[in-house]
């Protein structure tokens, strides 16, 4: 097994949590969420740090849990939404892990988000235009960090998680020496 961090990323709803947990489950690893690591470090939620402290705070906070957490060796890694934001994050996740980015669209999303109240980014007066402004942005991101990609809107999570565990198990095949 290489002992390279899964790194899950994609949009707010996307499944790198639900996912992220059972794949970890799978394969035998540990499951990080970076969310809840910030959020410990931090001592509030993200979304009261971001009232009181702004943006640019939070993403230097978040940038250095993430270059922590992309060197920890066996384990799955579930990203913010936004972590992809920075080059520096997109850096460190590549070049330290191996990314999965899923892929879902901003339909998709919202279907699985519309009743959903505790999310701060969707609490705005029209939380579809968000999701697709938000695709729109973030796409070319994950594209570019990612190893591969996952389109989430049809499996379910156990097929999903098979998928990944599947090109998992590929990747550490063709990284075997050969004989």
């Amino acid at each position: 097994m290489n002992s390279k961090p899964v790194v899950l990323v994609g949009l707010p709803g996307s499944g790198k949590t639900t996912i992220g947990r059972q794949l970890a489950r799978r394969m035998g690893l540990a499951y990080v969420d970076s969310d809840h690591v910030l959020e410990d470090r931090l001592g509030c939620s993200i979304r009261e740090y971001f009232e009181q402290q702004g943006e640019v705070a939070f993403r230097d906070q978040e940038q250095a849990v993430l270059a922590e957490l992309s060197q920890r060796p066996e384990t799955v890694l579930a990203t913010g939404g936004g972590s992809v934001l920075r080059a520096a994050n997109r850096e460190a996740l590549h070049a330290h892990g191996w990314v999965v980015y899923l892929k879902s669209t901003p339909h998709e999303l919202f279907k699985r988000l519309r009743y959903d109240k505790t999310r701060p980014l969707l609490q705005v007066a029209d939380p579809l235009q968000k999701l697709k402004d938000l695709y729109q942005q973030r796409d070319p991101l994950y594209r570019e960090v990612a190893h591969h990609t996952v389109e989430t809107g049809r499996p379910s999570v156990n097929a999903l998680v098979s998928q990944i565990a599947m090109q998992m198990e590929q990747r550490a095949l063709l990284a075997q020496p050969q004989a």
